[in-house]
């Protein structure tokens, strides 16, 4: 599994890149966590608000930062 962080490298876009990897250490499962800074690579997936949560390039969250828990079950659906 391939989770992207879509932002500029904010402290929200760091606080859901820090909730990512606390949800995948919680579900212990095998996903690289990339951070996506590039504007024109965030705005080929739509995204128009950062920062923003790509799971296996579907888009899942975008333009706030959510709980541990909403991410852990993001992360579940996807998988």
């Amino acid at each position: 599994m391939i989770v992207k962080v879509l932002g500029s490298g904010c402290m929200n876009c760091q606080k859901l890149k820090a909730l990512a990897e606390k949800a995948v250490q919680q579900l212990g499962i095998d996903a690289q966590i990339v951070e996506v800074k590039d504007i024109q690579e965030i705005m080929a997936h739509g995204v128009m608000a950062t920062p923003a949560l790509v799971v296996d390039e579907q888009l899942r969250l975008a333009g706030r930062v959510p709980s541990l828990d909403e991410v852990v079950r993001i992360l579940q659906k996807a998988q």
